[in-house]
């Protein structure tokens, strides 16, 4: 059952964390994306803001299985790490290359704050659920 709680707590913390930190960003002006975009996107035409909080889902699972059973420091800490580092590593060496979008300095930094709010989303949610302390294979 943890599995499934790392997952919607991924999926929650893409669509209020992340996305939230996304809306103010933009109304600061300092991107121009938008959050909560709802343009389709392929193969199945879901919004785009869906498809997104569903791979956040996913990984949700390896933040869980990294941060599960550390103490305090380590719990948050660690869980705004692996937010700003992996999913943001996989987005700008493996995603935005295979969909012909450019990769800069900004990109990396927004993609840093955008997705450590993430992870902190991810550690937040995994705690009011009561999964803290549980690994990925007690389930």
């Amino acid at each position: 059952m943890v599995w499934l709680k790392a997952f919607v707590a991924g999926f929650l913390a893409t669509l209020i964390f992340h996305q939230g930190l996304l809306g103010l960003m933009h109304m600061a002006e300092m991107v121009p994306v938008t959050p909560y975009n709802l343009d389709s996107v392929p193969p199945l035409g879901v919004p785009a803001v869906l498809s997104l909080a569903f791979f956040g889902g996913l990984w949700g699972l390896p933040a869980w299985a990294v941060i599960a059973r550390r103490g305090p420091l380590g719990y948050w800490g660690l869980a705004i790490l692996f937010g700003a580092i992996a999913p943001t590593a996989v987005a700008m060496l493996v995603v935005f290359p295979l969909k012909g979008m450019s990769v800069s300095m900004t990109t990396w930094i927004g993609g840093f704050l955008l997705n450590g709010a993430w992870g902190l989303g991810v550690a937040l949610f995994m705690w009011l659920m009561g999964g803290r302390g549980k690994t990925l294979d007690e389930f």
